[in-house]
C-alpha cells in the first residue's frame, strides 16, 4: 500500500505545515502529486496507526467496489439483486485495475464512485455536479467530465461542478497557500514527478507511443494524436444516444489523453463490462474481461528501461488498455454501436417493461 503511505504523509504535511511537495516516502521515493485539497482530506489518515489504516483502507475499498458495481448496474439500467451484487463484486476483484487499486491503497474507486454516482442521478437532482467537482479537486482528470456536461447541454450541472472544483482550489489556497501556489504554477506540469511515462504501468496513449517508438519523450508524436483522440472522443460522447454511453466514452477518452494513466486508473472497466453485459454483448464482454484480467503488461520484460526496447510483437501485450480504449472509439467512429443493446436485448427489455 505504497500510495496510502504517500496519502498519510500528505495529510501530515498539511496538518503540521510541512513541505507538501518536498518529501518522498517508501523505498520507491514517492512524492505527493495530488492538489492541496486532497492533502487536506488525507489529514484523518494521520490519526490511525499504519496497520489499522491499511486494514481500514482495504475494507473501505472492498465496500467501494460493491458501490461501484451497484452504480455500474444503474448506468446499465439493470439493478442487481443482493446475491448477484455479491457475486459480481467478488468476480470484479480479479480485474487487474481493481486488484492494483487495493494493492497500492489507492483512491481510484472512491473518485470513480463520486463521478458515476453524480452523473447517474435523475436529471435535475439537487446539487447535481457537486460530487463531480469534488472528484476533480482530488484528481484533476475527472474535470474532463465537466467539459462533457457542457457539451451535452447540461449547463446547470456543469456550472455546479465547476463551482465545486473552484471551491476546492480556493480552500487549498486558503489553508495551504504556499503549496497551492507551487502546485498550480509548477508541480501540475511536472509529469516526470509522477513517474516515468514509458513504463508499462502507464497505460495511456503517451505510454503506448513512447514504448512503440522507443522514445521516453515522444513530444509531438504523442501530443498531436492525443489532441485528435481528445476531440474525437468528446465529440462522440456528445453525440452518444444514451447518457451512459457518453459517460463511458468520456471516461476512456480521459484515460487515453492523460499523460499518465496507471493501470489501476482503469477501474472504469467495471461499468464498461456492466453496459456490455446488459446490452447482450456477452462475447465482447468476455474479451474485455480477459483483457483486464490477463495482466499481459506485467508479463513483458520491464526491468530498468527494457520497456523501451520491446519487439513489435510484445507491444500489444505491453499496452492492452489503451488499445482497447482506442478500439472502442474507432468502433464508435465507424458507427458500430458496441455499447448499445442488441436487437433481441431491446425487445426483451421492452417486454419486461410492459
Amino acid at each position: 500500500m505504497a500510495d496510502l503511505l504517500v496519502y498519510r504523509a500528505e495529510g501530515a504535511a498539511a496538518a503540521h505545515g510541512g513541505d507538501l511537495y518536498g518529501f518522498t516516502v517508501t523505498e520507491w521515493r514517492l512524492p505527493a502529486t495530488y492538489p492541496p485539497f486532497a492533502a487536506i482530506l488525507f489529514i484523518p489518515a494521520t490519526w490511525l496507526p499504519v496497520p489499522v489504516l491499511k486494514t481500514a483502507f482495504l475494507a473501505g475499498n472492498a465496500l467501494l467496489l460493491g458501490v461501484l458495481v451497484v452504480l455500474s448496474a444503474r448506468l446499465a439500467g439493470r439493478p442487481l439483486p443482493m446475491p448477484w451484487l455479491c457475486a459480481a463484486t467478488a468476480v470484479a476483484l480479479w480485474l487487474e485495475p481493481v486488484f492494483q487499486t487495493l494493492l497500492f491503497g489507492q483512491v481510484n474507486l472512491a473518485v470513480t464512485c463520486l463521478v458515476l454516482w453524480d452523473l447517474t442521478r435523475s436529471p435535475g437532482a439537487r446539487a447535481q455536479g457537486l460530487a463531480l467537482g469534488l472528484a476533480a479537486g482530488i484528481k484533476i482528470i475527472p474535470a474532463v467530465f465537466i467539459v462533457h456536461l457542457f457539451l451535452r447541454g447540461r449547463r446547470r450541472e456543469a456550472t455546479t461542478a465547476t463551482a465545486a472544483f473552484t471551491a476546492t482550489v480556493l480552500l487549498g489556497a486558503l489553508l495551504l497557500p504556499s503549496a497551492s501556489a507551487g502546485f498550480w504554477t509548477r508541480r501540475l506540469y511536472e509529469t516526470g514527478r509522477v513517474g516515468k511515462t514509458w513504463l508499462v504501468d502507464n497505460q495511456s496513449l503517451r505510454g503506448l507511443i513512447a514504448r512503440a517508438l522507443g522514445d521516453p519523450a515522444p513530444g509531438l508524436a504523442w501530443a498531436l494524436p492525443a489532441a485528435a483522440v481528445g476531440v474525437t472522443g468528446l465529440y462522440l460522447a456528445t453525440r452518444a444516444r444514451q447518457d451512459g454511453h457518453g459517460i463511458l466514452l468520456t471516461a476512456f477518452t480521459a484515460l487515453l489523453i492523460s499523460p499518465i494513466s496507471w493501470s489501476h486508473h482503469w477501474v472504469w472497466c467495471v461499468p464498461l463490462l456492466a453496459v456490455l453485459l446488459a446490452g447482450g454483448r456477452r462475447h465482447l464482454a468476455a474479451v474485455t474481461a480477459a483483457v483486464f484480467t490477463a495482466r499481459t503488461l506485467w508479463l513483458v520484460p520491464h526491468e530498468g528501461d527494457r520497456d523501451l526496447h520491446l519487439p513489435w510483437w510484445e507491444q500489444p501485450l505491453a499496452s492492452p488498455y489503451p488499445l482497447l480504449g482506442l478500439a472502442l472509439l474507432v468502433s464508435a467512429v465507424a458507427g458500430h454501436q458496441v455499447l448499445a443493446a442488441q436487437p433481441s436485448e431491446r425487445i426483451s427489455s421492452a417486454s419486461t417493461i410492459r
